[in-house]
């Protein structure tokens, strides 16, 4: 489990079929085989790890759902190492399990932070509200306004500076993971017969 409050910029220098290795000084201080880490919000288990450099494996399903895979040598991600019981929960509870991947299709500059607009796949858009959470690469984010496929978060200048959405671009795929909070609610009101399915209840009016 994370909180989606990133610890520091990472970078990528070995890239494999089956595994990943990252530079991260902060995270690997106290790191041990088998702790979890987070990277661009996707949850790996370190398998190795030697001065200031971990390895972790990555498997077939992460490529498939990710793209964990397109990574190459040089590349700065977001890293986050799992919560303790006295964490402080500054974020929101993120697993690390992404969702889908999303891409970033506006930026738009203010005098003190900035809006960024995001496309998410149109399955998930019934677990993402205004005011709600999500993380994006790994980044606790609250929804500002979501219009259909299409949701918009405020960046402050920390968060622009601290991880790697203050330097990505239009066209940039990001990491996606909504509340599981949400999915979990809608599992037990199908089960319950409140729901027949995720749009639409038993009566047949939308939801």
């Amino acid at each position: 489990m994370f909180t989606g409050i990133v610890e520091e910029l990472g970078e990528v220098v070995a890239t494999g079929e089956t595994s990943l290795s990252v530079r991260g000084p902060l995270v690997t201080a106290d790191v041990s085989y088998g702790d979890s880490i987070a990277v661009d919000g996707v949850c790996l288990t370190v398998v190795a790890a030697e001065g200031d450099v971990f390895t972790a494996d990555v498997m077939a399903e992460t490529r498939r759902r990710t793209a964990i895979g397109g990574l190459v040598v040089g590349d700065r991600v977001n890293l986050e190492r799992a919560a303790t019981p006295t964490t402080r929960l500054g974020g929101h509870l993120v697993q690390g399990h992404v969702d889908g991947v999303g891409e970033i299709i506006a930026r738009k500059p203010a005098d003190e932070w900035e809006e960024v607009v995001f496309r998410l796949p149109a399955a998930l858009t019934r677990y993402v509200v205004e005011k709600g959470s999500i993380a994006v690469d790994g980044v606790s984010l609250t929804v500002a306004a979501i219009d259909g496929d299409e949701f918009t978060v405020g960046l402050i200048p920390a968060t622009l500076e601290a991880t790697t959405l203050g330097r990505k671009q239009v066209g940039d795929q990001v990491h996606l993971e909504t509340d599981v909070i949400a999915k979990h609610t809608e599992k037990l009101l199908q089960a319950a017969g409140s729901i027949d399915g995720p749009h639409v209840l038993r009566d047949g009016s939308p939801r």
